[in-house]
């Protein structure tokens, strides 16, 4: 596990890193992050985090793009950041967990946490994993597919040519998808899952019901791993890890 007190260093001068404007390229890197917490912590540590280091990251240029409420775990804490690229993180996460913030407010967040060493380095592949997306209202549902050792890019075309009809066939739309961004770690203090490579796609629903019965719809379906090339059979062997998040504040578009 990392010292949870650098996950607590927060900033609060603006000119460590610009924030991004209308325009602005969007992210290219982002850090999925789920945390462990303490039993019935979980309002106390949201309400924290927003009023806290929410504003700070964004400030050094590291942009908070979602906090979720996992429907499936009262005790899991959820949230995605993202950074320009590699070298822009290394300096955001630098400006973030060595300045001041944590000083005010570590003793009362590590009292509510666990764990907070589940994270996924991240890149683009398709769509925008951006506020606009993941910070709306309704369901976001988040599949994880672990690749182990399945090329990314032979995936990602097995999943547009025949896992994309079928979750379009059930209902869904998928909004965007990501896979693990194989740079080194460019902030070792935080360790990421490095040796755990996935592909993951991010679908958007209006509410609860509507993802439930896409679920439903989904389980059904049959056929669409007929005839795949025998190398990508690794990355099928286990059923995805699924996300069902609600956001629990508003945040502004990156533009």
């Amino acid at each position: 596990m990392i010292d949870r007190r650098l996950f607590l260093a927060g900033a609060t001068g603006l000119a460590a890193g610009p924030a991004f404007s209308a325009g602005a390229p969007a992210p290219g890197i982002f850090e999925l992050r789920q945390y462990t917490l303490k039993g019935g912590t979980r309002a106390a540590f949201t309400r924290l985090f927003e009023q806290q280091f929410v504003a700070s990251q964004n400030a050094v240029g590291s942009h908070v793009l979602a906090v979720f409420r996992d429907l499936d775990d009262s005790d899991r804490f959820v949230w995605m950041r993202g950074f320009t690229d590699m070298e822009a993180r290394k300096a955001a996460l630098e400006a973030f967990y060595f300045g001041p913030v944590w000083q005010a407010h570590r003793t009362e967040a590590n009292a509510m946490m666990i764990d907070s060493d589940n994270v996924l380095l991240l890149k683009r592949v398709s769509g925008v994993a951006g506020p606009k997306l993941l910070a709306g209202r309704g369901v976001i549902r988040i599949a994880i597919h672990r690749l182990r050792d399945v090329d990314p890019a032979a995936f990602a075309a097995f999943f547009e040519a025949r896992m994309q009809p079928a979750i379009r066939a059930a209902g869904g739309d998928v909004a965007a998808t990501l896979t693990t961004e194989a740079s080194a770690n460019t902030f070792p203090r935080l360790p990421v899952r490095e040796h755990d490579p996935v592909f993951l796609w991010i679908a958007h629903f209006p509410d609860e019901a509507g993802e439930q019965a896409f679920d439903e719809r989904l389980r059904t379906m049959a056929g669409w791993r007929d005839g795949i090339a025998e190398a990508l059979l690794p990355a099928l062997m286990q059923k995805p890890e699924v996300l069902r998040l609600v956001s629990s504040m508003a945040i502004p578009d990156l533009g």
